[in-house]
């Protein structure tokens, strides 16, 4: 239990004094940097998706 109690602290010392957390701007840029590109990768798999669908249909449509 004491291992517990120490890691604990350890922890709560290391998150206050030795990491460096973003600033409100640096965080905004951030986020609007991960949604610009999951946008991007949305838009793109869901080409993919399209262009193998319309695909499959004209290869289907050929068999009949």
């Amino acid at each position: 239990m004491a291992n517990v109690v120490e890691f604990l602290k350890e922890s709560y010392t290391e998150m206050v004094e030795k990491v460096t957390w973003p600033t409100w701007s640096e965080l905004q840029n951030s986020a609007v940097i991960v949604l610009v590109a999951s946008l991007i990768i949305a838009l793109l798999v869901a080409g993919m998706d399209y262009s193998v669908g319309n695909a499959l249909k004209l290869f289907y449509k050929s068999l009949a």
